[in-house]
């Protein structure tokens, strides 16, 4: 046989090899090659939607900026502060680190290696005679490559590839709960200054009823129990208002412990522009369009399970692959310079290149179990997909309920509001003229209260329910400098848009 015989085998079988890598196993691909999973979606949403005017047609738009449409820069501030100081997101990040360099193996899997070895012996001896000296200088090159027969390697990198892409999305998804987080608590703040200001307004009216009542009480026009009865009642509304303050003030210690800010800072920027204290974000309205299962696989969460059971689907065939013969080429290349009892160095070198061929014979049924082990996996993820899926129609349909029960209430509340003002400033009136008692003024008065604070909260959850709605229907979270992305985890390889069918009026 030719000396030139056995290379260019060899560089045939590696040809082989890397032809039929590309795509899969050299011979065949065991395990189930991967199909999406159904939705479990209705074929339309249920709950109805918000009445959104659709200027110039209603063109498609991303959530992606929405936040920056709500036109707040004090709320971009706290958003971007979040995200660049949340321990959720900075794990999510490094998560998508563990599975890209788990990517680069599943890769290198399917790619020679080669290794390098030298060192130098020295070593005294004899064979029943005269002691001798043997010294050596020893490095070699040692490579191997398995083949991928069955497939095997090409499912893990599938596998690989698609725990890459699931990280990636629940690095989306930690994003956006975090945003979702920071601005129901800035909400939160300036709900409680409005509530602040109805108790504020509300004390100052009865410390003026109660001084009013205490004059007239000296000198005889109101008898003793309603001297006491509006001093109480002013005392009451101190109390109310010096409660709120402390509601507010835990606000605050909420939104200095979710940006990362001094409260310095936090308290400045809350509080820089007196007209904002009390005055609600108003959100961009938005219409869900397309069908309910196409806007869903658009949530990071949803697109992340859908993920993680595709990974599991390509660890049967890594599992299957095991079952089945293995081929690897293997080969070195070793000079040797030696010398014995100090003579002249002189070179000897060896070679060897070959084929090795592993049978799986007998293992007590273990790498069967290893099979029936990532089905079960595999079943599971697919449960929990669908079962994300579910969570995730509960969401938005929640969402819109409780805006559209929102949207529903808050005119009757208004209108409720008018009309317990003009009650107790009636009552307040004739009270005064000494047609009235102060009961019928305290209970009018409480009435007025408790229907300006119900519209005050109508309106809080209003906004919260957009907000909540925003984050059902897949919205994605971007930096107020234009590039959300730049720089992210995966952004190039593994991102997908977000809440590609929704439907904004610009």
């Amino acid at each position: 046989m030719p000396a030139a015989e056995p290379g260019r085998r060899a560089a045939l079988l590696l040809g082989m090899a890397l032809l039929g890598g590309c795509g899969g196993g050299l011979i065949t691909t065991v395990g189930p090659d991967y199909g999406e999973p159904a939705v479990p979606a209705a074929p339309r949403w249920q709950a109805p939607q918000p009445d959104v005017p659709r200027a110039h047609g209603g063109d498609p738009a991303s959530l992606k900026r929405w936040w920056d449409r709500f036109d707040d820069r004090v709320l971009a501030r706290f958003l971007a502060a979040a995200q660049r100081e949340s321990a959720s997101v900075a794990e999510a990040r490094s998560r998508i680190d563990e599975a890209r360099a788990g990517m680069v193996g599943a890769i290198a899997a399917g790619l020679p290696n080669l290794n390098s070895q030298t060192d130098f012996v020295r070593q005294e001896g004899s064979f029943g005679g005269p002691v001798f000296e043997w010294t050596r200088y020893q490095t070699g090159l040692q490579s191997s490559w398995e083949i991928d027969l069955f497939g095997g390697i090409a499912r893990q990198r599938e596998a690989a590839l698609s725990q890459l892409d699931a990280r990636t999305d629940a690095w989306h998804d930690a994003r956006v709960a975090v945003a979702v987080e920071v601005a129901n608590a800035y909400l939160g703040y300036r709900h409680c200054q409005a509530l602040v200001n109805i108790a504020a307004a509300d004390a100052a009216s009865r410390r003026a009823s109660a001084r009013l009542v205490e004059v007239a009480g000296q000198v005889g026009l109101r008898a003793p129990a309603d001297v006491a009865l509006s001093q109480a009642s002013a005392a009451d509304g101190q109390e109310l208002l010096a409660r709120q303050h402390g509601v507010c003030e835990r606000a605050v210690k909420s939104l200095v412990a979710l940006t990362g800010l001094g409260e310095a800072e936090v308290r400045h920027r809350l509080t820089a522009q007196p007209g904002q204290l009390a005055r609600l974000p108003e959100p961009p309205p938005f219409r869900l369009g397309g069908i309910p299962a196409r806007a869903l696989m658009q949530r990071p969460d949803v697109a992340a399970a859908e993920r993680q059971v595709a990974e599991a689907s390509a660890s049967i065939g890594v599992e299957e692959a095991k079952r089945y013969p293995r081929l690897s080429l293997s080969g070195n290349v070793t000079p040797t310079l030696q010398s014995i009892n100090g003579a002249a160095l002189y070179l000897a070198h060896t070679w060897q290149i070959g084929p090795t061929l592993t049978l799986p014979i007998f293992d007590a049924g273990k790498r069967a179990a290893d099979v029936e082990a990532a089905r079960a996996r595999y079943e599971a993820s697919a449960s929990k997909f669908r079962a994300t899926v579910r969570t995730a129609v509960k969401e938005v349909e929640d969402a819109l309920v409780r805006l559209h029960n929102a949207e529903e209430r808050l005119p009757e509340a208004r209108a409720a509001v008018r009309g317990y003002r003009d009650n107790f400033r009636a009552t307040d009136q004739l009270y005064r003229i000494g047609l009235g008692n102060l009961i019928d003024v305290e209970a009018s008065r409480r009435q007025a209260l408790n229907a300006e604070r119900t519209v005050a909260d109508l309106e809080q959850e209003r906004v919260s329910a957009w907000i909540a709605l925003y984050r059902a229907a897949g919205g994605g979270w971007e930096d107020s400098d234009n590039h959300a992305l730049a720089g992210a985890p995966g952004a190039g390889e593994a991102a997908r848009p977000a809440a590609g069918t929704t439907e904004n009026p610009s």
